[in-house]
C-alpha cells in the first residue's frame, strides 16, 4: 500500500476517533506475536482498543468478545469482526 493511503487512514482515525498513529502502531506491534488463545492477553487488547476508541464496554460485552476470540484461536476473519462489533 502506498504511503498516501496509510497517511489517509491515519488522518481519518485521528480526526474521527482521536486515535494517534503512535497508538495504532503500538497496538499493531503488540498483536504481532500475541497469543490469542490466552484470555489475559485478549482481554488486555480488548480493553486497550475500547479505551482508544472511547467506547466503553460492559463487563458482559467484554467477556463475550474475549470468549469469541479465544475460542476461535487465530481463525478470526473480517466477517467475525463485523459480527463482534455489530452487537
Amino acid at each position: 500500500m502506498s504511503q498516501d493511503f496509510h497517511q489517509s487512514i491515519f488522518n481519518h482515525l485521528k480526526k474521527n476517533a482521536n486515535i494517534s498513529p503512535d497508538e495504532i502502531m503500538g497496538v499493531a506491534q503488540s498483536v504481532q506475536n500475541a497469543n490469542f488463545s490466552d484470555e489475559a492477553t485478549v482481554r488486555n487488547l480488548v480493553k486497550q482498543l475500547s479505551s482508544m476508541a472511547n467506547r466503553p464496554l460492559s463487563k458482559e460485552r467484554e467477556d463475550q468478545i474475549v470468549e469469541l476470540i479465544t475460542k476461535k484461536n487465530n481463525q478470526i476473519d473480517s466477517n467475525m469482526l463485523q459480527q463482534i462489533f455489530k452487537k
